[in-house]
Parts: C-alpha cells; sequence; structure tokens
C-alpha cells in the first residue's frame, strides 16, 4: 500500500476557497434548518395548526401489532436508538480511520453524539413534553422527555453523517463519491413512520427532530469544511 499521502490525493477538491464555499453553504442550511424548529416549537407551545394537527393523528386508530410484524417495526424503532445508532456509526468510522489513517470520521461522529446530546437532550429537558399515548390537556413543561423527538434526530445525524464520511472517502474511482443520501432519508421516514404507528410521538416531535437533527448534522460538515488539514484531510 502507498503512503499516507497518496491515499488522499483524488479524495475531494481541497482548494481553502471550495472548502469555504462548502462551509458557508452548510452554515446557511444550518440556519434554515434552526429557523424550521423554532417555527414549530412556536406553534406547539401557542397551540397553532400543527399543534391541532398533532391532536387529529395522535386521535387515529392504530392496528395491534403481534408476531414478525411487531418485532418488524421494533427493529425499524431501534434504527433510531441512540446507543445502537452510535455504536454502528463509531464502528464505522472507526474503520475508515484505520484505512485512511485519519482520526477526522472518529472526531466527527464523536462531535456529532456529543451535539446531540447537549442539543435534542437539552430540549427534551427543558421542553418537558409529554408522550402522545398520555395525551392530556397541560402537556408542554409537565417533566416530559417527547419533544423533540430523539429517535428520530438519532437517526438523520447518525445516518447522515455514516453517509457523508462515506462520500468523502469514497471519491476516487470508481466510486467518484459513493451517494447514500437516499438510504439517510428513507431510515429517518421509517423511523418517523413507527413512531407515528406506535404512538410514541407526536407529529410535532418528529417534525423538531428532523429541523434540529438536520441543523446538527449540517453544523458538523460546516465544521469539517472549515479546518483543513494535511495529515488528516476530508
Amino acid at each position: 500500500m502507498s503512503g499516507p499521502s497518496s491515499l488522499f490525493d483524488d479524495v475531494v477538491d481541497q482548494r481553502i476557497e471550495i472548502r469555504r464555499r462548502e462551509m458557508n453553504v452548510a452554515l446557511t442550511w444550518c440556519a434554515v434548518l434552526l429557523l424550521g424548529f423554532v417555527l414549530v416549537t412556536l406553534d406547539v407551545i401557542n397551540k397553532g395548526l400543527l399543534y391541532r394537527f398533532d391532536q387529529f393523528v395522535a386521535d387515529l386508530s392504530r392496528p395491534k401489532l403481534s408476531g414478525f410484524t411487531n418485532f418488524l417495526v421494533l427493529r425499524i424503532d431501534d434504527l433510531g436508538l441512540r446507543w445502537i445508532t452510535a455504536l454502528i456509526l463509531l464502528v464505522a468510522v472507526g474503520l475508515i480511520s484505520r484505512r485512511f489513517k485519519s482520526f477526522r470520521p472518529l472526531n466527527l461522529a464523536f462531535l456529532s453524539l456529543v451535539f446531540l446530546n447537549i442539543f435534542v437532550g437539552a430540549s427534551k429537558i427543558f421542553f418537558g413534553r409529554c408522550k402522545a399515548k398520555e395525551d392530556f390537556d397541560i402537556c408542554m413543561f409537565s417533566d416530559g422527555m417527547a419533544y423533540p423527538s430523539g429517535h428520530i434526530s438519532n437517526a438523520l445525524v447518525t445516518w447522515g453523517l455514516f453517509a457523508y464520511i462515506i462520500f468523502r472517502y469514497t471519491h476516487r474511482a470508481p466510486f467518484e463519491g459513493l451517494k447514500l443520501y437516499w438510504l439517510v432519508a428513507v431510515i429517518t421516514i421509517a423511523v418517523g413512520a413507527v413512531s407515528l404507528l406506535r404512538n410514541t410521538h407526536w407529529f410535532t416531535d418528529l417534525l423538531g427532530g428532523m429541523f434540529l437533527g438536520g441543523a446538527i448534522l449540517v453544523l458538523v460538515v460546516a465544521i469539517d469544511r472549515f479546518i483543513p488539514s494535511t495529515r488528516q484531510p476530508s
């Protein structure tokens, strides 16, 4: 195997102006997604249109799951479970880090997990929303942990970062940047659908979780593009 530097000869365009442009795009998306989270939150607190839609979705009749169907639904739900997604991400980026002799993939993974715990965890504690199954009148600021959905935030951030790192480190022939963003969309939507099917989250929990999780993901991408390194490129 050739030396470490040659591994990155054709990874991505490392010019500083390209990196800065990518960083600015990511920061713009981060601001847009944060605005979306704020608007959803204000609607829920003020019992707006989305809040009323929450009530409609929560009151829908749901099938009773059993056997293999229940097993399958629970396994899909696991794709947004914190420890499972974190373990898969860390193992995958650990292998990539070893292959390319760079700690950057591991650093980005740890950073995303820290952001998830700080921003999503703090939001859950602050808003204290009850679960959809409990459904009582004073639902916000009631010491619950439903808003925003940690499951869908976990799914979007961890699988999204996994796809981003795969893209960055396969940007060479014959892959030319393996794009797995479709897989992130499928997993995120599936986790959200299962949460609604099981009535474990309000619709706005999931919407808020997607906005906040998306903001965290593109913030990590912005940080990656902001910090160039010849020893640990991406």
